[in-house]
């Protein structure tokens, strides 16, 4: 079955190269899709070492992704962050847990961990609180809800309609966790980020809560899913 990987990219030239290297040691012949409105050169070497580079004005992390997640056109679908700290070569470990049988995996930076040194305490704690309201609201069992790093079946993606921005890594999970789908974590060590930081915890903070409570409120609507044999 064929594996898309999908970013999306913005002034990443510093990790780009190594990112798609590591994937591409990861999974022979995948497809890598990126969704770029960086003003540097990200879109050139990702273009170079045959990345399929859509360019998109800047709209955030939400929509870029959306784009690149819609245009992917391998049977399982996988997102990960061009900023190094994501370990490509977890990718054939969540491709067996795909094969085994479940419909989503999820990388979590936290599953048996007290402490991740790569990440400020702000973030550490910002993180694991909403994983736990997630389980609240949603009944999900994850430690991680706001993980750039997950593979999906092809189907899942297209079962449900994306609307959020800064909140799309939680939407990523706790729709298809509502809706039914198996979903696995596996444990991943999150590395030092290469390039410049461009999220501001309070602001994405605030778009992730906002996401988190908007669903219980409008609920979930989802198109019929049925998990291919």
């Amino acid at each position: 079955m064929r594996v898309s990987v999908c970013m999306g990219t913005k002034n990443e030239e510093e990790a780009v190269e190594a990112v798609i290297r590591g994937i591409r040691k990861a999974v022979k012949g995948a497809e890598i899709v990126v969704v770029d409105s960086s003003s540097d050169r990200t879109p050139e070497l990702a273009e170079k070492l045959g990345a399929r580079v859509i360019r998109q004005k800047p709209m955030g992390y939400g929509i870029a992704l959306k784009t690149a997640l819609l245009a992917a056109k391998g049977g399982v679908i996988i997102t990960t962050d061009c900023d190094g700290t994501y370990p490509m070569e977890k990718i054939p470990e969540m491709l067996a847990l795909l094969e085994k049988g479940y419909d989503v995996v999820s990388a979590s930076r936290f599953l048996g961990k007290s402490d991740v040194k790569a990440m400020p305490k702000f973030n550490q704690f910002g993180n694991r609180m909403f994983a736990h309201a997630a389980n609240l609201l949603y009944g999900t069992k994850i430690t991680d809800i706001t993980t750039g790093m997950r593979a999906f079946r092809r189907e899942v993606i297209h079962s449900f309609e994306w609307t959020e921005n800064v909140g799309l890594s939680l939407e990523l999970l706790f729709k298809p966790a509502r809706a039914g789908c198996r979903i696995a974590e596996i444990q991943i060590d999150y590395r030092e980020r290469m390039g410049q930081v461009k999220l501001n915890p309070i602001t994405g903070g605030m778009g992730m809560a906002k996401t988190l409570l908007k669903y219980r409120v409008v609920g979930l609507k989802r198109k019929p899913y049925e998990r291919k044999k």
